[in-house]
């Protein structure tokens, strides 16, 4: 189980939300506990209705308990209520009433008749409407003077019960309500993040397709026409078909280099294009974003794979971590680049540990020009992502070209 400190802010916050509802909980059994046992009774009958009321207002605390998880994991969708538990619930709280009001003559009939209710009626408000709320609490209190009424107090003795009873149900029901509300309008801002993330990865997609067909449709059209021609002139023994194949050839080595084009530029990032995009995406997430630039100018593939850098700590930032500010800093020191990204949000985790992703893939990508990658936490709560690299790397620039142009 992770500790506080080891938790994001939303992490954080759903648990002290939680927290709150389970202390409401608990703090109305104690207090319901508490004015049973206020005045001293010595009568055996008494001594046993007190008792089974303590008794009750306990599995009173453990059934709301119970209900008070389900109650709020169904309150953010992420699972249902046992009607079952409701009824049981439900029960339990008529029954600790009922000894409350047994006890009329010898305790706070007001007080416990408020403490009882309250555990049940503030889990109760996240399974319902607010309206149904409303009208379970008009009815709540109308039982409530009704009961007050019985045991022979006078018209102002019940009218406190129920203005009693109606304010702390009421605000401990509001309370609970409330928080839930705010805790559910932050998880769909985290939700409504992840899918802008995954909008973002979907539209690059789209346009590295669009760029392909853009790229192969027409040629690949013009190759089976003029392939199809070839053959229809090689049977028939003429020697424009060797031309027909030789343009063939023309074009799928022209295709050739115009895909690996595309492939390139996709693949290569511009260092100042990636910054300028990762401040531009963290200020519409609410991260502010300060930049520190140098002033040397970098060689081609030290800025494509720093803009990789970039890209995922950026993605780190908005996925893994809590900040509410990030530092992007690129400065060179004794013939390397050092790229330094930090922000005030610790990553839960590091995003892909398998190669090819993640940090772990950006490792896979500095070493191919004699770089390296250092990322953890540091002083003050924050997340340092730290990338050198050399101006010259571990091979010439002309032989990484050349790599790319195998791999493409």
């Amino acid at each position: 189980m992770k500790g506080w400190s080891g938790r994001s802010g939303l992490a954080k916050v759903d648990l002290y939300t939680r927290g709150t509802v389970y202390l409401i909980v608990w703090t109305a059994v104690l207090g319901q506990t508490l004015l049973l046992h206020a005045r001293p009774v010595h009568e055996g009958r008494q001594l046993l209705l007190v008792m089974s009321a303590s008794l009750l207002a306990v599995a009173e605390g453990v059934l709301c308990g119970r209900l008070a998880r389900h109650a709020m994991d169904a309150y953010l969708g992420q699972g249902h209520v046992p009607r079952s538990l409701v009824s049981r619930a439900a029960a339990v709280t008529a029954a600790t009433t009922a000894a409350v009001v047994a006890l009329a003559a010898t305790v706070d009939l007001a007080g416990l008749l408020a403490a009882g209710l309250a555990p049940f009626l503030t889990v109760h408000c996240l399974l319902v409407r607010n309206r149904t709320t409303a009208l379970v609490q008009l009815a709540v209190l109308a039982v409530v003077g009704g009961l007050v009424a019985l045991t022979g107090r006078t018209a102002a003795q019940v009218l406190f019960a129920v203005v009693t009873t109606g304010f702390v149900t009421g605000w401990m029901a509001f309370t609970a309500r409330a928080s839930m509300w705010v805790l559910a309008v932050m998880w769909e801002l985290r939700e409504a993040r992840d899918v802008q993330a995954r909008l973002a990865v979907a539209e690059e997609r789209l346009r590295f397709g669009r760029d392909l067909h853009d790229v192969l449709g027409r040629n690949l059209a013009v190759i089976a026409l003029k392939s199809e021609l070839a053959v229809q002139l090689a049977r028939r023994a003429r020697p424009e078909a060797v031309d027909q194949m030789t343009e063939v050839q023309r074009i799928a080595q022209e295709s050739h280099r115009e895909v690996r084009d595309v492939v390139r530029g996709y693949r290569e990032a511009d260092l100042r294009v990636e910054v300028e995009g990762a401040r531009g995406v963290l200020a519409a997430a609410g991260i502010a974003c300060t930049v520190e630039w140098g002033e040397a100018e970098l060689p081609g593939d030290v800025q494509s794979a720093l803009g990789w850098v970039v890209r995922e700590a950026t993605t780190n930032v908005l996925r893994h971590g809590d900040a509410r500010r990030c530092a992007i800093s690129v400065r060179t020191a004794d013939d390397t680049v050092v790229l330094v990204v930090e922000n005030d949000g610790v990553a839960e985790a590091a995003s892909g540990d398998a190669p090819g992703s993640g940090l772990a893939g950006l490792r896979e990508r500095l070493s191919a020009v004699g770089g390296t990658l250092e990322a953890g936490p540091c002083r003050g709560g924050r997340f340092r992502l730290t990338a050198r690299v050399p101006f010259k790397g571990g091979r010439d620039n002309g032989d990484i070209g050349d790599d790319v142009k195998e791999a493409v």
